[in-house]
């Protein structure tokens, strides 16, 4: 059989025919919906998308977990998710602000703002008509504040509104969870969520509980319980989603090698890596690539 070309997603591509509002490739502002044919596999993107919804629903997955949206809305993509698009609707309208890695970094988001790691998990947000408007004035300051393309300070302003719109929102997120009455965070909560962030960065690398467990100072025991009890998933169930996820991601949406990718993700052997992804798939690489 002939191998299916895979290719891999370039925004720059996307978007070169559209009007934009850009920092260089810091900050990117656009108003028109870029869904290419290629979205409609699973892509790993390098930058970190926010995508206020005025109208219309999309249906896809996001990290592979099937993802809903229904404007008014807003979905926020950080950066390295696995996407693919299956629906969108013709009325769908969208603002889209496009961040690097490198202004994402600048702006400490993780440490300011806890729904910043909410949105990881759970990257699709309602909106009321408020919001949504609140949130669309904030866009627009960031779109005219790029007018000013002399201003030496305009990345610095740029940084500041844009942290300010994240706040905007934390705030929002914190008043819906004042509302539900989740007024305090469980120890356990925090726990599950430190350790998430942990496997985020780790997971390549390190796919023992023990090494888990050392970085968040507890026992392998307790945080068995605790991962298990908050998400009904054990800690290695956990790492192995990850791995899977980005390992489906690579296969599907580049022309790297079976083995490259298995030296991407840290493993020992091409054929270590098989059994792997086989026992966790039900099915080889290969089969996965070549699957529709």
């Amino acid at each position: 059989m002939m191998k299916k070309n895979i290719l891999p997603f370039n925004w720059q591509e996307a978007i070169k025919d559209i009007e934009i509002h850009a920092l260089g490739d810091d900050l990117m502002l656009f108003e028109q919906a870029v869904v290419p044919s290629v979205l409609h596999h699973p892509v790993k993107v390098d930058v970190t998308s926010v995508v206020i919804c005025r109208k219309g629903n999309t249906k896809g997955t996001v990290n592979l977990r099937i993802n809903e949206t229904k404007a008014p809305c807003l979905i926020i993509l950080p950066q390295d998710s696995i996407l693919q698009f299956k629906e969108i609707s013709d009325d769908f309208s969208a603002l889209f602000i496009i961040m690097s890695g490198k202004f994402l970094d600048s702006l400490n988001l993780e440490e300011k703002i806890p729904l910043w790691l909410s949105v990881r998990e759970t990257p699709y947000i309602p909106l009321t008509e408020e919001t949504l408007q609140s949130l669309i004035g904030y866009y627009e300051m960031i779109k005219n504040t790029m007018r000013y393309a002399d201003n030496p300070y305009l990345i610095h302003i740029a940084r500041h509104l844009t942290i300010a719109f994240f706040y905007g929102l934390g705030y929002g997120f914190h008043l819906k969870q004042m509302k539900n009455k989740e007024k305090t965070i469980s120890r356990s909560k925090l726990i599950f969520d430190s350790f998430l962030q942990q496997v985020r960065t780790d997971y390549k690398k390190e796919r023992g509980l023990n090494y888990y467990a050392d970085r968040l100072c507890l026992s392998p025991k307790y945080l068995s319980k605790v991962i298990l009890d908050s998400s009904g998933k054990s800690p290695m169930d956990w790492i192995r989603e990850y791995v899977i996820h980005d390992a489906q991601a690579l296969l599907k949406s580049t022309d790297l090698t079976i083995q490259q990718i298995s030296d991407e993700l840290n493993f020992p052997s091409q054929s270590f890596f098989g059994k792997y992804f086989k026992g966790a798939v039900g099915m080889s690489p290969k089969n996965y690539r070549l699957s529709d």
